[in-house]
């Protein structure tokens, strides 16, 4: 896999976990996802940070 289609990838499932992680934050503060527990919503949000970091390293270190 070459590195700027790596870079996409980890980009699209960046926005992919961040995007979710907060729609369902504001679903469940609205009342709507109340089913839905905070661990499951701080897996996304931290699963967002941790993707960020690899793809920030991998952008910037790792050079193949």
């Amino acid at each position: 896999m070459r590195q700027s289609s790596l870079n996409r990838l980890l980009m699209q499932a960046f926005g992919v976990f961040l995007g979710i992680g907060i729609a369902v934050w504001v679903l469940r503060g609205f009342g709507i996802l109340t089913f839905i527990p905070g661990g499951i919503i701080w897996l996304f949000l931290l699963g967002a940070i941790a993707i960020g970091i690899i793809n920030y390293a991998q952008r910037t270190w790792w050079r193949f």
